[in-house]
């Protein structure tokens, strides 16, 4: 079988999360991927904790890519890349809006010499709009566009989000979509594209119901406030007896009435939609009398929706993920060390046709 981007080459200028994240799976999908340095290298390279003489996240978020050292400040790098340039298929930057200009190598320039290639830019809050040129991470952009208002905890200790929703869900899957559907038009009409995508903009299809809700019936979200933000007893974290903490989700009518059951619920609190905090009070009073160990037990052959909540190591471990060969792909470091590698979202078919796992590139090496 033969990967699907075989044969393709990206150059990526990218560093740190969304682009390299991007890159990675299309490497994995088969493409050659050279990672365009500055000299000394990017700077996640340096990022502690280190695995060997690198950073542990470089070595997941780069490997099976190849590295090239260019000051692209100076004539001679920009010349040294032209021929990449006029060769290659796909281009993924993620500078401030302007930057790669200034080098020569924005999206008009390079398509001028490569009218095929497909050029993609991953930014904050996108190529145009009065905040384009605003330095911001993860946590400035869910707290723009009203994702972090729904759901941060108390006011008096508000709680930061475990994930980088913006950098991967909203920046690199996005890339990755639009790259593929940019060569799916390139097949049929020859041309490339440029490619804007700003991770501020993709985040608003995560809030779609509390979009519609105000939209429709004028009922704006509030913090914690509603169905899937833990408003509502039927979607909720309770703590048990030990510190643990069951999650909740029986949303439909079926799984509420498993629940209930499960739990020893009275009857008068059944009917959630009366006094749903009296509902959640009575079930969350009922949860902390026994320990996780026993819920889980009693979970087990339910259809109620719940579990216990798992550390990542706990969910690193579970037999479900191992059977499923999720962290068997090894990944190695200078030292003859081994890890499992970052698992990818990309169908292991595909994978498989690439052979055996490709570490990352130490600097400069093609």
């Amino acid at each position: 079988m033969t990967a699907p981007l075989d044969g393709l080459l990206v150059l990526d200028f990218s560093t740190l999360l969304p682009g390299p994240l991007a890159t990675l799976m299309l490497a994995e999908a088969g493409a050659e991927v050279i990672k365009i340095e500055r000299p000394g290298g990017e700077e996640m390279r340096r990022y502690v904790p280190r695995w060997g003489a690198e950073s542990v996240n470089f070595a997941m978020l780069n490997r099976g890519k190849k590295s090239l050292v260019l000051d692209l400040k100076q004539d001679s790098g920009r010349e040294r890349l032209r021929p990449l340039l006029e060769r290659a298929d796909i281009l993924v930057e993620q500078f401030r809006p302007g930057v790669m200009a200034r080098l020569g190598l924005g999206a008009e320039a390079v398509r001028a010499v490569n009218p095929r290639i497909v050029y993609c830019s991953i930014t904050g809050f996108g190529q145009t709009g009065p905040k384009r040129n605003i330095a911001a991470h993860d946590l400035n952009y869910i707290g723009e566009t009203g994702v972090l208002s729904l759901s941060m905890g108390p006011e008096d200790r508000p709680v930061v989000p475990p994930v980088l929703m913006a950098d991967i869900a909203a920046g690199a899957y996005p890339a990755v979509m639009n790259i593929l559907l940019a060569l799916r038009q390139r097949d049929v009409t020859g041309e490339g594209a440029t490619l804007d995508v700003a991770m501020a903009d993709n985040l608003f299809p995560f809030t779609f119901w509390a979009i519609g809700n105000a939209q429709a019936a004028g009922l704006w979200p509030k913090n914690g406030g509603d169905l899937v933000t833990g408003g509502s007893p039927r979607y909720r974290l309770y703590p048990t007896s030990d510190g643990r903490v069951l999650a909740a989700a029986p949303l439909e009518q079926q799984f509420w009435e498993a629940f209930a059951e499960l739990v020893g619920l009275p009857e008068k609190w059944r009917d959630d939609s009366a006094d749903p905090e009296g509902t959640a009070a009575a079930v969350a009073a009922l949860v902390a009398a026994r320990p996780a160990s026993d819920w889980e037990e009693r979970i087990r052959g339910v259809d109620c929706c719940c579990s216990i909540v798992r550390s990542l190591e706990e969910a690193l471990a579970d037999p479900h993920f191992r059977e499923r060969g999720l962290f068997a792909e090894r990944l190695g470091n200078d030292r003859g060390e081994e890890m499992p590698a970052l698992p990818m979202p990309i169908d292991r078919a595909f994978r498989a046709a690439l052979g055996e796992l490709r570490n990352a590139p130490p600097l400069g090496e093609r």
